[in-house]
Formats: C-alpha cells, sequence, structure tokens
C-alpha cells in the first residue's frame, strides 16, 4: 500500500514537472519570436511616434507655501517638466517685496503679470508693470520684483530650465518665517538654486 502511494505520488510530480516544463518551454519560444521580432523592426525616421503626455493644470491647482506674506503656487513642477520647465503663480499683499536685485547664471526667467501692477526693476532701470504685461529676464540680468500698491498683485513666474525651483521655494518658505532672518542660511539657499544677490548687505526681502 505504502509503495502504490509512493509511485502514485513519484507519477503526479513527473506529471507536474512536465508540465512546467512544457509551459516554460512555450513562454520562451514566445519570448524569442517577439525579440527577433523587435529586433527584425526596422526604425520609423519618417513617421513621428504620438504620445499623450499632456498636463492640464486647473486654476485652483498645485502645492501653495506662504513666503512671509507671500503665496507661491506650483504650476508646472521641475519632475513634471523633466527639469526644463517651472511655472509658479505668485500673489504679492500690499507692500510686499518678492525678490531684492539678484541674478541668475544657469536660467532664464519670464514675469506675466495677471492682476495688478507690478514693479520690476531690471538693473538701473525701473519698470510699473501693468496687467498683461510680459517681462523676459535672461541669465545673469540682475533684476527685482515688489508690490508698491495698496492691491494685491499676482504674477506668474516661468523659469527655464527649471533647476528643481520647488526647492528653492519650500526653502524661502521655511527661511523666511524664522524671526530674525538669518542672512547666511538666506544667502546658503539662494547660492545652491542659482540666485545669487546684487548686494549680499541688501537681499532679504521685506515689505515695503
Amino acid at each position: 500500500m505504502i509503495r502504490k502511494d509512493f509511485l502514485k505520488s513519484v507519477g503526479l510530480g513527473s506529471i507536474l514537472l512536465m508540465s512546467s516544463q512544457n509551459l516554460l518551454g512555450k513562454l520562451s519560444k514566445k519570448s524569442n519570436g517577439n525579440l527577433k521580432k523587435s529586433m527584425n523592426q526596422e526604425p520609423n525616421y519618417f513617421e513621428d511616434e504620438l504620445v499623450d503626455n499632456a498636463s492640464i493644470i486647473d486654476p485652483e491647482e498645485g502645492e501653495s507655501l506662504s513666503l512671509n506674506g507671500l503665496s507661491v503656487t506650483f504650476k508646472v513642477t521641475s519632475e513634471l517638466s523633466n527639469n526644463q520647465l517651472g511655472v509658479y503663480e505668485i500673489a504679492l499683499p500690499p507692500k510686499t517685496t518678492g525678490a531684492k536685485l539678484h541674478y541668475h547664471r544657469f536660467m532664464d526667467e519670464t514675469f506675466i503679470v495677471s492682476q495688478g501692477t507690478l514693479t520690476i526693476e531690471v538693473g538701473e532701470k525701473v519698470k510699473q508693470a501693468e496687467t498683461g504685461t510680459v517681462a523676459y529676464i535672461p541669465r545673469f540680468t540682475p533684476h527685482g520684483f515688489r508690490n508698491e500698491t495698496n492691491e494685491t498683485v499676482k504674477v506668474t513666474l516661468i523659469f527655464n530650465p527649471s533647476e528643481k525651483r520647488e526647492g528653492f521655494f519650500k526653502g524661502l518658505h521655511e527661511t523666511l518665517n524664522e524671526s530674525p532672518v538669518d542672512p547666511k542660511k538666506f544667502l546658503k539657499l539662494y547660492n545652491k538654486y542659482d540666485s545669487f544677490p546684487v548686494d549680499v548687505h541688501n537681499m532679504i526681502p521685506t515689505e515695503e
């Protein structure tokens, strides 16, 4: 009786083993077939391969931070654009400075004023940028911006490339919410994210 049971179990094991081997053999043949097909398929030099990687960000969508009164909302992030582009919405309360004169070495910056009048400094020039104004600031161009009015100003900032600008804004959120603001920490943050104050003794944004 024991011998019969043993033989039955051995027989069942052999059947299972053979079935597994057959299945693996079929999968291997199919895989090899797909590989050969892929290797034999010639590249198409004349047609584009279309994909759908678009992102549509709604008006109230995006991570928001408060920076000592000023608010910033992430729209197109470095992760989303593979570090090629950063789009951020900024809201400046009345009599608020967004940034003192500074410049970037590796990215360009564009301002699009969507509400109110933004005061933009570019070198030694000062421009009252009304709603609809677009200001393009190439790298190595000293610039700063502030709200001198009694109304909230909204502006879209575009960085190209983005240079992981989200880290800069998150660092500002931490630094500017400290009292007093540590100048060394502030400068270290600026330099890490490709921002260089024109005057290190007058670099921390303050209310007007």
